[in-house]
């Protein structure tokens, strides 16, 4: 195998290695396997590279840890300067920080934007202008795009050439079979007619929805990971649909994995996302998981099928994206779930921590019925009476649930807990600086009554709301 392949695949491997672990012979301990019997004959710049892999590859999949420990133990001591750093940095990297900072590390890299411009382009229009003609040559496709962009263009003629080709056909074919239909005798009409009718019966039946039993512990579950990181959204006798999510800024990274709990494969595997007007996306999964128009994936018992979302928010919202879940069973029963993934607004809070002054004239200077919203919620049947240390849970779910920053003295009561944060978002404005919303959040306790008032006040009503429900949401769950 030449050297050069082996740096290809080790690379490709390591970043997206994963869109084809579930398939047969393809899993992580497989992946590595085909890379290390490469290992003797390459030379230090290609097992700098294969380290890496191996580092990625242990950090995504449990059963490589132990084949990739002894590599790094024994390249720790290397004369290749390189392979002894990387070897030692990757081995020391777990006992130095967090699983949660380890996983941030090793990564893949994410997705390039179609719409970024290059480095050069970006110079050269500072330097020379919009319109000259250096910003021009640099901005026209090379011959190799030109190329390529021809290609697709001849495919996608070609493409609708042979369909409508099959459609003049098919046409044919149906004229013929209706002029042979007319000699019929009466006996055969009626059997497929009747046969006909079965068909249409068949392909008239909805497909299975989610069960009224799975419906009180999905709302749950789906509440629970608004102001968690990571856990179970959807689960029944069939199909698991966990959640890990993490956030920086106006930017999130989500991971959502579906998992065949059946005795049998799932055909057929499909999901969409419907796109949203705030968020821009970028989708990675297992080959065929968004084929909705086409077969889908297979997902084979005790596997799961991945899907990688990157997002950016653009625009204050309060609701969260839809995504239906389509596959087969073996017995050809069709299920279709609704879902939502729990992406909300406070995802993209940024803490602030004000000074009880401060906070008070922000939030006198925020009043207005479109900037505030106000709801009442009483405490969950089962909680305990409301004292310090259950408002001490509230402030706990204001400052890590709902990334605000806890703005402590603004009231001479325990009874009431006060948050400051800004809801961060990727869009520009006409400076070039992001468009950010101050947020101020309130929640004043009645021990009495036990209840809750949730009072928000920010810049935009539809942030307002958004962490109005979030709040209510979370102390129902407290």
């Amino acid at each position: 195998c030449h050297e050069t392949a082996v740096r290809v695949a080790a690379y490709i491997l390591g970043e997206f290695g994963f869109l084809i672990a579930e398939r047969p012979g393809m899993s992580g301990e497989d992946q590595f396997r085909v890379l290390h019997q490469h290992w003797h004959n390459c030379d230090g710049q290609t097992r700098a590279l294969l380290i890496t892999t191996y580092a990625k590859l242990a950090n995504l999949y449990e059963e490589c840890r132990p084949l990739v420990a002894p590599v790094l133990a024994k390249t720790r001591n290397s004369v290749d300067v390189e392979i002894q750093q990387r070897s030692a940095e990757y081995s020391a990297m777990r006992e130095a920080f967090s699983p949660e900072s380890v996983e941030d590390l090793l990564r893949e890299m994410p997705p390039f934007e179609d719409r970024r411009q290059s480095a050069l382009e970006q110079r050269l229009r500072e330097k020379e202008g919009e319109d000259s003609a250096a910003v021009t040559k640099a901005a026209r496709p090379s011959a190799a795009q030109q190329q390529r962009a021809a290609q697709a263009a001849a495919a996608a003629r070609a493409a609708e050439e042979a369909a409508a080709q099959a459609e003049k056909e098919q046409a044919q074919q149906g004229q013929a079979m209706n002029g042979e239909g007319e000699h019929e005798d009466q006996e055969e009409a009626p059997r497929k007619a009747y046969d006909n009718e079965e068909e249409s019966t068949a392909a008239s039946t909805p497909p299975v929805g989610i069960p009224k039993e799975v419906i009180p512990a999905m709302r749950k579950a789906f509440s629970n990971l608004c102001t968690s990181p990571s856990g179970v959204l959807f689960e029944n006798a069939l199909l698991q649909v966990g959640v890990k999510h993490e956030y920086v800024g106006a930017q999130g990274r989500i991971s959502v994995f579906f998992g065949n709990l059946s005795s049998a494969p799932l055909h057929h595997f499909k999901v969409n996302i419907d796109d949203c007007e705030h968020l821009r996306m970028q989708k990675q999964g297992t080959q065929g998981l968004f084929d909705v128009e086409g077969p889908g994936c297979t997902v084979a018992v005790r596997t799961q099928a991945k899907l990688l979302l990157m997002v950016e928010v653009t625009a204050p919202f309060d609701d969260a994206p839809a995504m239906r879940i389509m596959f087969e069973t073996a017995e050809g029963v069709k299920h279709e779930y609704p879902l939502r993934l729990p992406i909300v607004a406070t995802c993209f809070m940024e803490p602030v921590t004000l000074e009880p002054g401060a906070f008070m004239q922000r939030w006198k200077s925020l009043e207005g019925q479109e900037r505030e919203c106000q709801e009442v919620v009483k405490a969950p049947p089962n909680a305990p009476k409301i004292d310090e240390e259950y408002m001490n849970r509230i402030g706990t779910i204001i400052t890590d649930g709902l990334k605000f920053g806890r703005c402590q003295g603004c009231d001479p009561t325990p009874w009431t807990v006060s948050g400051a944060a800004t809801f961060r978002t990727g869009a520009k404005d006409l400076n070039g600086n992001n468009i950010n919303v101050g947020c101020l959040v309130r929640v004043e306790a009645n021990p009495q009554a036990g209840a809750f008032r949730v009072t928000t006040r920010t810049l935009h009503p539809l942030c307002s709301k958004a962490v109005k429900n979030v709040a209510l949401v979370s102390i129902k769950l407290a």
